[in-house]
């Protein structure tokens, strides 16, 4: 299986690449090529480099004559990213994976399970409102033109050195 990731030198989607590549996944990380200090990614994975949000068409140039059975975008928080998306990846990827957030479900929230029914709202947090416009767009470019998508909404961030707060006494990461 061939796999693009865009992104893949951060705390999940590193922790992901030396997954698939210990499973023998095909991989290929589309990086600015910037940020891999904490978390170089494993040995053996295919890089390109391109930004892909300031550069779509150069990072188009670089993507040229490459198919993947999978895209899954790590990075992608706004509107303009995900037409970027759309506009790159239509037709180039039989499943296209956009990471969201559990925080765009309901907040204050009206129980303590999050379901797949339950709304997405948050009036807190722009960034979660962000990702909610980006799952929107992306189901509607599913229901319109049958653009392959999955949605995944991680609730906790952690890696080594690092825990979620609500796993600590403190505000954001426990470094250790």
């Amino acid at each position: 299986m061939r796999v693009l990731f865009i992104g893949g030198t951060g705390l999940i989607s590193s922790a992901c690449a030396a997954e698939a590549a210990r499973r023998g996944i095909e991989l290929t990380l589309l990086t600015r090529g910037s940020g891999d200090a904490n978390y170089p990614p494993p040995p053996g994975i295919r890089r390109l480099t391109a930004d892909l949000r300031k550069d779509p068409a150069g990072a188009a140039r670089v993507l040229e004559g490459n198919a993947f059975d999978v895209v899954v975008d790590w990075v992608a928080y706004t509107l303009p990213h995900i037409e970027t998306d759309l506009a790159v990846f239509s037709g180039r990827t039989r499943q296209f994976i956009f990471i969201s957030s559990a925080s765009a479900y309901q907040k204050p929230p009206v129980h303590y399970v999050y379901r797949e029914d339950t709304p997405l709202a948050n009036p807190f947090w722009e960034y979660s409102r962000n990702k909610i416009a980006c799952e929107e767009r992306l189901v509607r470019a599913f229901r319109e033109t049958d653009f392959p998508v999955t949605i995944v909404r991680p609730s906790h961030t952690y890696g080594p050195g690092k825990v979620p707060a609500s796993l600590t006494a403190h505000g954001g990461y426990a470094h250790l």
